[in-house]
């Protein structure tokens, strides 16, 4: 038994799927700042299928109880792959297989689909996530399962899980990519910020855009109709055939999050001629904007980074966003204003062997990440870094 407060013993119950559980009671203890935390967010991506049992994703949920209130909450999946996570380790699971193991299916907790950064385990304000973290350590340990991975957490609560559970834990890291508001005022107050070239490259980009007569609208509300969402759907859809896949989520699920959830939804459109030819949808929680989705059925020099980042940007900057995290990887984001970040995950391996070699793996991957990331400051464009 662990305590949350002082006397106040803390029970796990395993829920499975969010059906088991109010959304009311679930949105009590995760809050509104972090929108891919939201019960709407994660029961669509169920209810359509596309986290679900039948596509490798079995809900496997955790809360956390003080007496009869929910003090915290921890999604969790049981993984029978590693698609759909951005943090890869199909070559963990090909030197296990090798060896005579089973490494899937795996126990994992992260948002489907949904490489940023924040919270994965929601703790309510006057409980201690130590003490939530102590409490949860005996089912993250003895699932029966050959490991448990917890994807792109806050970087404090990575803190409170080693020092809850200590060194079984391995961290990984990587780099991301972020826009943070420096007091810029507004887009040009941004620009200005920049070396004379970069700033006349990024005037010179939009320029072009707005001389073929392209046309962008940031919609939000009742104003991304069905229409606008059918639109945006078939461009999302682009970007998977181009590759020769099936995308990961469905109209449903984007139809249930604009109907669930609209105040979190803000769409960029973009039409040539009248006619809408690309779309990108964002998530907005708290003081920050989460790019995610994006798709084209035309190709024009520069309309990603136009309909992803410099409408995103106008965005924050007109709503009083202070950060926004355009998904992740891509280099070309530096040069745009995107500062390198760094993104932790963390790793409980069964078998102490095994533990230790990709231990050692994970060591000299950190070392590579932090020198890649020294690199990447080096060509931000501001004349001086922005605080």
């Amino acid at each position: 038994m662990n305590d949350g407060r002082k006397g106040m013993a803390l029970r796990v119950e395993n829920i499975g799927s969010l059906a088991a559980v109010s959304a009311s009671r679930w949105n009590a203890v995760v809050g509104a700042r972090y929108p891919f935390l939201r019960y709407e967010f994660l029961a669509a991506l169920e209810a359509c299928g596309c986290a679900h049992t039948e596509t490798g994703w079995e809900p496997d949920h955790l809360m956390v109880f003080e007496g009869e209130r929910a003090v915290g909450a921890l999604p969790r999946y049981a993984k029978y792959h590693s698609r759909g996570e951005y943090v890869f380790d199909w070559s963990w699971a090909d030197a296990w297989e090798r060896a005579g193991g089973d490494y899937y299916p795996k126990s994992l907790s992260a948002i489907p689909f949904t490489p940023a950064i924040g919270p994965r385990l929601a703790v309510v304000e006057d409980v201690d996530r130590r003490a939530v973290i102590a409490a949860l350590a005996p089912l993250i340990r003895d699932t029966g399962l050959q490991s448990w991975h917890l994807l792109f957490a806050d970087s404090d609560e990575v803190d409170d899980w080693q020092a809850a559970i200590g060194a079984p834990l391995l961290e990984r890291q990587a780099v991301q990519f972020a826009w943070q508001d420096d007091g810029f005022g507004d887009f040009d107050g941004f620009l200005a910020r920049m070396s004379s070239r970069k700033r006349k490259e990024i005037r010179r980009e939009r320029r072009k855009l707005s001389d073929q007569g392209f046309v962008f609208e940031r919609l939000t509300g009742d104003r991304i109709d069905d229409q606008v969402l059918a639109q945006f759907y078939r461009c999302y859809c682009m970007t998977y055939l181009e590759r020769g896949q099936r995308p990961y989520l469905s109209l449903e699920f984007f139809t249930r999050l604009r109907d669930g959830m609209p105040d979190c939804l803000m769409l960029v459109r973009a039409s040539l001629a009248g006619r809408a030819v690309a779309a990108a949808l964002c998530l907005q929680g708290g003081d920050a904007l989460y790019g995610r989705y994006w798709g084209s059925e035309v190709e024009a020099d520069f309309l990603h980074f136009e309909t992803c980042y410099y409408q995103g940007i106008e965005h924050c900057l007109e709503r009083g966003l202070a950060r926004f995290d355009p998904g992740t990887q891509g280099e070309h984001k530096l040069t745009r204003g995107f500062a390198p970040v760094i993104s932790r995950s963390l790793h409980y391996l069964e078998h102490e062997g095994f533990r230790e070699a990709v231990a050692e793996f994970c060591r000299e991957e950190r070392a590579y990440v932090h020198a890649y990331l020294e690199q990447c400051r080096l060509r931000l464009p501001f004349k001086d870094p922005p605080s």
